[in-house]
């Protein structure tokens, strides 16, 4: 890949300003409201929507849910002003499968992307960023992508985004430092700071200003702002400490591993951006008028360095990133709407990130697609009971071999292999999944197997995916 001339400094305030207004549309006039916290010009407008998608990040990193060694205060301030769920689960327990489950309302056992093997989405696909634009929001993304590399129909920009900053690739991401991003549809765009082996231009701090910038060009409209950052994935090919960040902050001086010290440092520096963020709403007073919402991708690695025990990062479950147990798809989910989601909400309905295209259809008066296996949640965002809840929740991982888990109720049964029996767990009370309890629940075990042979396509058969999982 060329990198384009130097002179095209990266997201340069005045370079991004040029580039985004041509795709925005001009302020509608509003008669302005009365409350001088709120611009006029949004309030008689669908809200604005921003969805940050962290990498790695497991049930137990943040402070609002359990961490006490890790400084988390605005993602913490972030659920005490809005809803915190605690029982939310991840599209998959690795990254590309995720984000497809999250951006098109389909489980894995359904969606186009299943495995970390390149595989884009398709034309036909509908994806969060689809719908919202039919609303009228203006969308952006800045971060990791996954879902389609150059010259693809699963670029972001032919997926519903007007503007597109980032990583197309999940194994380009890992390089905290890279010589060259990729800017909408097909332009490389160079990183002066990194060429020639320099480490100049940190990536997560550009796609802050990116959002930045997006955020004060399209503040009047309605707009729709995915941040899928990389914070706080490893770089796996960087040998001991694949932790990259440019400062260890609060965190040089403990006497911690060093990669433990990194990871620490990678996710404040996350937590200092959703504060900046939230400042920047209010600042602009699109406070009021903005849904914030705020997950991760799958439970944490062990990858870098890094022992996800040390900080307890799977929280009190079982399982990190690759399991289907709990910890490696379990994950945070912070929904943020000031004078509409409750403050210090607790929500304890078992809930998807295929979940979140429905509710987001549902929020902007859209109807999603039919074949999607998600519902709207948006009811429990306001203390409300749900119109239908999930019969089941499904996942399949391909990393391992071949893995499946079912949630029904309570009950969760996991399968290690096809040839395997199913192992089966009352998350009532053992939501660590230590007590096997199949041989005592076979009328468990045959309805939770019947789910599982439901919602797996067939070529999802160890036998049968090969010819689908190809790299390009």
């Amino acid at each position: 890949m060329n990198a384009i001339a130097p002179v095209l400094r990266l997201l340069l305030p005045a370079l991004l300003l040029s580039l985004i207004a041509a795709t925005s549309a001009p302020a509608a006039d509003v008669r302005p409201a009365a409350d001088p916290n709120r611009n006029p010009r949004r309030q008689a407008k669908t809200p604005n929507i921003v969805l940050i998608l962290a990498d790695d990040l497991g049930y137990g990193d943040l402070g609002c849910y359990g961490q006490t060694k890790i400084l988390t205060p605005n993602i913490d301030r972030l659920a005490a002003e809005g809803m915190r769920f605690t029982q939310a689960y991840a599209g998959n327990t690795v990254c590309a499968p995720s984000r497809c489950a999250l951006m098109t309302g389909k489980h894995s056992g359904h969606g186009r992307v299943r495995s970390n093997v390149q595989v884009p989405l398709e034309a036909e696909d509908v994806t969060i960023a689809e719908v919202l634009k039919s609303a009228g929001h203006h969308c952006g993304a800045f971060g990791k992508w996954a879902l389609g590399w150059e010259g693809t129909t699963g670029i972001p920009n032919r997926q519903g985004f007007e503007e597109w900053l980032g990583y197309l690739d999940q194994a380009h991401a890992h390089d905290y430092y890279p010589a060259m991003l990729w800017r909408n549809e097909d332009l490389q765009y160079a990183l002066p700071g990194n060429q020639d082996g320099k480490r100049g231009d940190y990536a997560p701090n550009l796609f802050q200003k990116a959002a930045g910038n997006f955020i004060r060009i399209n503040e009047d409209d309605p707009f729709f702002l995915y941040f899928p950052t990389t914070i706080p994935h490893a770089n796996n090919e960087r040998g001991t400490n694949g932790m990259e960040v440019p400062s260890l902050g609060a965190y040089a001086k403990m006497d911690w591993p060093e990669p433990e010290k990194a990871k620490a440092a990678m996710i404040s520096r996350l937590d200092a951006f959703v504060g900046a963020l939230m400042e920047d709403l209010k600042k602009r007073k699109i406070d009021q008028d903005t849904l914030i919402l705020f997950t991760s991708d799958n439970g944490p690695h062990k990858e870098g360095g890094v022992d996800p025990r040390f900080f307890a990062s799977s929280g009190p479950f079982r399982g990190i990133k690759r399991d289907l147990y709990e910890g490696g798809i379990r994950v945070p989910l912070i929904a943020r709407w000031p004078g509409r989601i409750k403050p210090g909400a607790v929500n304890a309905l078992p809930v998807a990130s295929w979940d979140l295209l429905p509710t987001l259809a549902d929020l902007v008066d859209r109807t999603p697609p039919k074949d999607i296996d998600g519902i709207s949640v948006l009811p429990t965002f306001f203390g409300a009971t749900p119109k239908r809840t999930h019969a089941y929740l499904y996942w399949e991982s391909h990393e391992k071999g071949y893995l499946q888990a079912v949630r029904e109720g309570d009950w969760k049964g996991v399968k290690l292999d096809a040839d395997k029996p199913l192992e089966l767990y009352d998350l009532a009370n053992d939501p660590a999944e230590t007590q096997d309890v199949a041989t005592a629940n076979p009328d468990v075990v045959k309805r939770l197997e019947s789910h599982m042979k439901a919602a797996a396509d067939p070529w999802s058969q160890p036998q049968e995916r090969s010819p689908f999982l190809k790299k390009k």
